[in-house]
């Protein structure tokens, strides 16, 4: 899927660059310089990332957040995926690892919610170029809404 992507993006960068050479050029100096700035911030992230990952024992989750661990197991996992950061493609055949090892969905799903809305390691970058308070009350409403997404998941699994 992501070569479909750079594909994509290589037509448009060609076709930019067709129309107007200079505009294109300009535009690709301003990404170039904007990458430099958000650079030593990004490299900080993935440190940490690294550090937390480290930290973080897949065998230790299992057994926190399994499935008779209820909202307790909830509250674990949403905290785990709030200062966890992680990319989609990664994240998700890891909760697939962690249901497989016995982990709860209702539990796995606050997990991922927060791990893909909640950026407690990136509140320092969020701040710098959003503001502290959109920055408090996005994090706020989306780990809200992991808990909502981990009892709905409940109660389709009830079904099932």
């Amino acid at each position: 899927m992501n070569w479909l992507l750079y594909l994509v993006t290589i037509i448009f960068l060609a076709y930019s660059y067709i129309m107007d050479k200079s505009k294109t050029k300009k535009s690709l100096m301003k990404a170039w310089k904007a990458f430099e700035k958000i650079l030593p911030e990004l490299l900080v992230v993935i440190i940490m990332v690294g550090l937390l990952m480290a930290i973080l024992d897949p065998d230790l989750i299992i057994k926190v957040i399994g499935d008779d661990s209820g909202w307790l197991g909830v509250v674990l996992a949403s905290i785990v995926g709030a200062v966890t950061l992680i990319p989609g493609f990664i994240a998700f055949p890891t909760a697939d690892l962690l249901l497989q090892g016995g982990a709860g969905y209702m539990q796995i799903g606050a997990f991922v919610s927060t791990l893909m809305m909640v950026g407690i390691v990136t509140i320092p970058v969020e701040v710098k170029y959003f503001g502290g308070k959109i920055t408090v009350y996005r994090n706020l409403m989306a780990y809200a809404f992991s808990y909502i997404v981990a009892y709905a998941i409940s109660l389709v699994v009830s079904l099932v």
